[in-house]
């Protein structure tokens, strides 16, 4: 989907009722984290993928996403996933494949 300014995308990625995991790549790490701040979304990584999602890191997204749309609902489990929010920065882009 075609955007032209950093808030245009960030609208555009928090119209859905999912906020699982969230990755940015961009050449202003700060920038990224700044325009991160305005997705709503459970995980967050500047200049990774979220393939380094890790199993022992809190996790359970917003919205519909994560354990909540599974176990109960956001309600039974809205005590649980809505302090913490997992955030990676790093000043350049990750090289992929590993």
């Amino acid at each position: 989907v075609p955007f032209s300014t950093a808030e245009e995308a960030a609208a555009l990625a928090a119209d859905s009722e999912y906020g699982l995991s969230l990755g940015i790549l961009t050449g202003d790490a700060m920038r990224g984290l700044a325009l991160a701040d305005l997705i709503p979304t459970g995980i967050v990584h500047i200049n990774d993928q979220t393939v380094d999602d890790e199993a022992v890191a809190p996790f359970g997204g917003t919205g519909a996403s994560g354990t909540g749309s599974r176990f109960g609902g956001g309600r039974a489990n809205a005590e649980a996933f809505t302090e913490t929010r997992w955030v990676t920065v790093q000043g350049e882009i990750a090289g992929y494949p590993f």
